[in-house]
């Protein structure tokens, strides 16, 4: 496959399914012989951002290093994933801006389907509030208003959200003909 590098970031609540889908989206990319790299928002918070909390003034540190090391791959060649919840529409409009070729993707999903989900509880214990700075409960999540694709893991299996990504990609002229 030869390809420019591009940027897919894939923002939505804790649970909605942006791990799952990259790691789909990884699969198909690198079968298509894609350097593909993905910044999943928890590894990142591990190895780059450790030491960060969860305030806004973290968050948006977060995100931005996160898009800076987005730039410098994609504008090298290479395809980066980004599966971070990234909760500020500001911040994400503000990296947005700096990737040459991004393809903002909403991962979409209700949160009594990701409380359901949540092996761990997190999201009921916010809801009682048990968990402080839970993003879309004690803290805010501010969805995109304009992404370039929508995708409802709620309603769609993983590989129609993949595919879905994938004809936009095909659209946007990421991938080749």
């Amino acid at each position: 496959m030869t390809h420019t590098g591009f940027t897919i970031w894939l923002t939505g609540m804790s649970g909605a399914g942006k791990s799952t889908i990259s790691e789909k989206l990884i699969e198909r990319l690198r079968s298509e012989n894609a350097r593909v790299e993905l910044l999943d928002g928890d590894i990142v918070r591990t190895n780059l951002s450790q030491g960060l909390g969860f305030s806004r003034e973290d968050r948006d540190t977060n995100i931005r290093r996160i898009g800076f090391v987005s730039r410098l791959l994609s504008r090298n060649g290479v395809v980066v994933i980004v599966a971070a919840i990234s909760p500020y529409r500001e911040t994400r409009e503000e990296v947005k801006k700096t990737i040459h070729n991004f393809l903002e993707v909403y991962v979409e999903c209700p949160i009594e389907v990701l409380a359901n989900r949540d092996v761990k509880g997190l999201y009921k214990k916010a809801i009682a509030g048990e968990v402080g700075s839970f993003t879309g409960i004690s803290d805010p999540y501010e969805p995109p208003l304009d992404p370039d694709v929508t995708v409802r893991s709620d309603r769609e299996t993983v590989e129609e959200s993949v595919d879905k990504i994938w004809r936009k990609l095909a659209e946007k002229g990421y991938l080749p003909a």
